[in-house]
């Protein structure tokens, strides 16, 4: 990992108590300085594109690119910085994210409510996160818009009305392209998925071309709405999995108070509540068993005791 991407000091929207100071781990394009003065990147709040929800996000310090923050907490965690102590002892991830997921949430909401052409600058419009109208900005927006809405120009003005058809054909290929990095990576995605981290993926039981898709499939919908993750997965064929019911959990046995000891029979822990019960029939075997005389016989426990006493 390159020198810029250890681990940073960024300035972020933290509480006094602890210093205004995050620990993350971002790429170069990051953290490179700023072509201007006084400019730099802007973590800012927009609406997750799954769940509608705040999320934390930050624009590279042209605006030009989009990434997503991803925290690992754990609790009872500082970091020392130089001569103090950082109280947030979180690590941040700031890693790359097509703006264009974000730019769809919008775009599709726009379908339902109003179901007409518009112009995009209509579309991007949000009381609650005023910074949704930087999406504008980012690079990859002007290329891709073209992926998930169909458009036409008048008056010199153009304008945009969602396509679920080239939506679906779109997520189909980011599913595809990410079926590829999963492979080349030798991901694990099958059942077994926890053993990765010590055995090969290839030594595990082969992974099918549905569970790679399957899996792939799990990793876009992170970014988008459950509806549209719905959607996609029929237009991807996949099989439903089905849901087991989960099983009555069995019922607690009364076992007897009386503590343990080395030297009882086992076998009177199999016996429950013996009073509040009637005795079960014998069968021909056990009643012959019963008429043994027993007399000088030692329980099984004699000859697993200690052996001091015979020692002396």
């Amino acid at each position: 990992m390159p020198k810029k991407q250890q681990q940073q000091r960024a300035r972020g929207p933290a509480s006094k108590s602890d210093g205004g100071q995050w620990v993350m781990v971002a790429p170069d394009s990051v953290i490179n300085p700023p072509r201007k003065a006084g400019s730099g990147p802007l973590f800012t709040r927009l609406r997750n594109p799954s769940t509608g929800q705040a999320a934390l996000y930050m624009f590279s310090s042209d605006a030009r690119q989009l990434f997503e923050v991803k925290a690992f907490h754990e609790e009872y965690r500082s970091w020392f910085i130089g001569q103090a102590i950082q109280q947030d002892g979180r690590l941040f991830f700031i890693t790359p994210v097509d703006p264009l997921f974000l730019v769809l949430f919008y775009i599709a909401k726009a379908e339902k409510e109003q179901g007409k052409f518009q112009p995009l600058d209509q579309i991007l419009v949000d009381a609650e996160f005023s910074s949704c109208t930087m999406l504008l900005q980012c690079t990859d927006i002007s290329k891709s818009i073209h992926h998930i809405v169909e458009g036409k120009e008048t008056g010199g003005r153009k304008f945009y009305k969602y396509s679920e058809e080239k939506t679906l054909k779109w997520l189909t290929k980011k599913v595809n392209q990410t079926v590829k990095v999963l492979k080349v990576h030798d991901v694990s995605v099958g059942g077994k998925v926890q053993s990765a981290t010590f055995i090969s993926s290839k030594k595990l039981a082969g992974a099918t071309e549905e569970d790679y898709i399957r899996y792939a499939h799990g990793l876009i919908s992170e970014y988008i709405t459950e509806e549209l993750s719905t959607k996609l997965a029929k237009y991807l064929r996949l099989p439903e999995v089905a849901v087991l019911p989960k099983e009555p959990l069995p019922k607690k046995r009364k076992v007897s108070d009386v503590p343990v000891e080395a030297e009882e029979d086992y076998t009177k822990f199999n016996t429950i509540d013996l009073k509040s019960k009637k005795a079960s029939k014998m069968s021909a075997a056990q009643k012959t068993l019963a008429k043994v005389d027993k007399s000088g016989m030692k329980a099984i426990s004699f000859f697993f005791g200690s052996k001091t006493k015979a020692m002396k």
